[in-house]
């Protein structure tokens, strides 16, 4: 039987809580570049909040974290409250993106642990930090009409699987689980924040030779 969330750690939920807001606020500063209502904001937060970690959950067996607990849908509702709230010069430029790159290194840390403390294997719970990480953003951009970040070369999804990858083997090695949160998730962002600053991008398929 699975271990189950207990074994996690309460430093690494709370890593949990402040990447749903995180990625709550994202959701919610979309649906600002996209002159929403309030209501939109609302369903962008708590999509883009809960929508990776509800598919890791469902794939791992786990009970699904936001169905036995007020907390997470608060989270996410006063996330996008505060958007609704703030001046334009507080989400104008690239704030949608930093509050993404942080969600996203916190998550994929957070996803590539429940999964290892559920009992499962070492390479598909880095998958499950990807999950957790990724699909949140991908189903806010749909739903925008914006292009998925999976179709764009820039780091992004790379930069949560260096997070997992590295929270999974320094697991493995016994690190101790917040040490090994702390340094995955600051790998992952920094990853994540050269694309953004420097423009980082993998280098794309160009054709075989004829």
């Amino acid at each position: 039987m699975p271990e189950g969330p207990a074994s996690i750690g309460p430093l690494l939920e709370l890593l949990d809580l402040a990447a749903v807001a995180v990625f709550a606020t994202s959701g919610a500063l979309l649906a600002a570049v996209k002159r929403q209502t309030l209501v939109t904001f609302i369903f962008f937060a708590v999509v883009t909040g809960v929508g990776g970690g509800t598919a890791r959950d469902l794939l791992i067996g786990a009970p699904v974290f936001w169905i036995e607990e007020n907390m997470t849908l608060l989270i996410c509702v006063l996330a996008a409250l505060l958007v609704w709230s703030l001046p334009t010069r507080f989400w104008k430029g690239r704030a949608l993106l930093w509050f993404d790159a942080v969600g996203l290194a916190a998550y994929a840390t957070y996803g590539a642990a429940k999964g290892l403390a559920y009992g499962v294997a070492p390479v598909p719970a880095i998958g499950m930090g990807v999950l957790t990480a990724c699909l949140g953003g991908i189903v806010r951009d749909v739903l925008a009409g914006d292009p998925s970040i999976l179709m764009r070369a820039e780091l992004y999804v790379t930069a949560a699987a260096l997070s997992a990858a590295l929270m999974v083997a320094l697991l493995l090695l016994g690190l101790a689980p917040a040490v090994a949160g702390a340094l995955a998730a600051l790998a992952g962002f920094g990853l994540r924040a050269g694309a953004i600053w420097y423009g980082w991008k993998l280098p794309a398929y160009r054709g075989g030779r004829s």
